[in-house]
C-alpha cells in the first residue's frame, strides 16, 4: 500500500467511525470462505456492516476521530474485523446467533465494542446482546401505556353487560 492509499483508507475509516454509533471489533481469522459468507449474510440480514481492517490503520483512524476509542487500542492485535450498526445490539446478536447455529465454530471471537459512548470488553457480549434497541424500548412503552386503557375499557364493557343483565332480571321480576 502506498502512503496515499493508506491515507485514503484512514480517511474512509475515520468517516465510518465518526458516523457510526456502534462499533464492534471481532476476530474472524481462520474462518473459511463458506463460513465467512454465512457470517456476512447473517450480518447483512441484521443491518450490520462487516469489514476486515488493518489494526494500524484502524488505530490511526480512531486517534483522528472525535470519539474516545482509547480503551479499544489494546484489542487491536491479530486479525480484526469491524462490525458497524445503527442498532446497538445487532452485532452482538449476529455473533451469538452464528455461534449457536454453528456449534463447532470458535469464531467470530468478540474482542470489544464502543456502543453509544460506552466501551465494552470481550467478556461482556451477553450484556450487549441483552441491550434493547430503541425500537424495542418504544414498543414496550407503548404496550405498557395501552395496557391500563385496555383494562379500563374491558372493565367497563363487562360491567355494562353485567348491569344490562341485572336490569333485564329486575324488569322480568316486575312483570
Amino acid at each position: 500500500m502506498t502512503k496515499e492509499e493508506k491515507k485514503q483508507a484512514i480517511d474512509k475509516l475515520t468517516d465510518l467511525l465518526a458516523t457510526s454509533k456502534n462499533v464492534y471489533l471481532a476476530d474472524i481469522s481462520g474462518m473459511d470462505a463458506e463460513q465467512t459468507s454465512k457470517l456476512r449474510r447473517l450480518c447483512f440480514s441484521k443491518g450490520v456492516q462487516l469489514q476486515v481492517v488493518k489494526n494500524t490503520l484502524l488505530k490511526k483512524a480512531m486517534e483522528s476521530c472525535d470519539k474516545d476509542y482509547n480503551e479499544l487500542y489494546d484489542v487491536l492485535k491479530g486479525n480484526t474485523s469491524m462490525m458497524l450498526s445503527e442498532t446497538a445490539n445487532a452485532p452482538a446478536k449476529a455473533i451469538t446467533e452464528y455461534l449457536k447455529k454453528n456449534k463447532n465454530a470458535e469464531k467470530p471471537l468478540f474482542k470489544g465494542a464502543h456502543v453509544e459512548e460506552s466501551v465494552y470488553s470481550a467478556d461482556q457480549l451477553e450484556i450487549l446482546e441483552s441491550l434493547k434497541s430503541k425500537e424495542e424500548l418504544i414498543g414496550e412503552i407503548i404496550t405498557l401505556l395501552q395496557s391500563p386503557a385496555k383494562n379500563v375499557i374491558s372493565g367497563l364493557q363487562s360491567g355494562g353487560s353485567t348491569l344490562a343483565g341485572l336490569m333485564k332480571t329486575l324488569e322480568e321480576r316486575a312483570q
